[in-house]
């Protein structure tokens, strides 16, 4: 799923281990996310959201499988 994860990081000044601590999970989880090589549960998901003030659509983009 792709996602924009690492620039709303970028825009609030976070390192992937500064939002892996505000989400409670590792700073390589963040980076597996980041790469899209792991999607996030729907509670991260919501923990995102909150924490950016955004819709999780509008962090993470899922596109149909062709």
């Amino acid at each position: 799923m792709k996602n924009k994860l690492k620039v709303l990081r970028a825009e609030h000044n976070f390192t992937q281990q500064d939002l892996a601590e505000a989400v409670e999970v590792s700073r390589q989880t963040i980076n597996a996310i980041e790469k899209e090589k792991f999607d996030p549960s729907l509670v991260l998901a919501i923990k995102f959201a909150r924490l950016f003030k955004k819709e999780i659509e509008d962090i993470f983009i899922y596109e149909k499988e062709a």
